[in-house]
């Protein structure tokens, strides 16, 4: 579910860019336990995950998706988020994204 969340989100995202934008490279591979999905447009977003479900059939069965977004914002700057969503959550890493401190 949280998977169906975050793809329509990014897919919301470059679907709602400027009309001279389009769709310069989409690659998905969608199966019954796992997907896989790759694409960029042509003002410098781009995104990719690859997802597994996990503990099929069993009461943990939960999927987990390793994946990133990039995109440029409006300084001309190019943020990448790389993350990780499991069952720990999504965990987020990126340049410009504070770090928590170790406890």
């Amino acid at each position: 579910m949280k998977f169906l969340i975050v793809f329509v989100a990014l897919f919301a995202l470059a679907l709602a860019a400027p009309a001279d934008v389009s769709i310069v490279r989409s690659d998905s591979d969608v199966g019954p336990e796992s997907f896989k999905y790759d694409w960029e447009t042509s003002d410098g977003q781009k995104a990719q995950a690859e997802g597994q479900l996990n503990n099929i059939g069993s009461e943990n069965e939960s999927l987990a998706v390793r994946g990133s977004f990039s995109f440029v914002a409006d300084d001309g700057v190019t943020y990448t988020v790389n993350y990780i969503a499991d069952e720990n959550g999504f965990q987020p890493q990126g340049a410009h994204l504070p770090v928590a401190p170790e406890a």
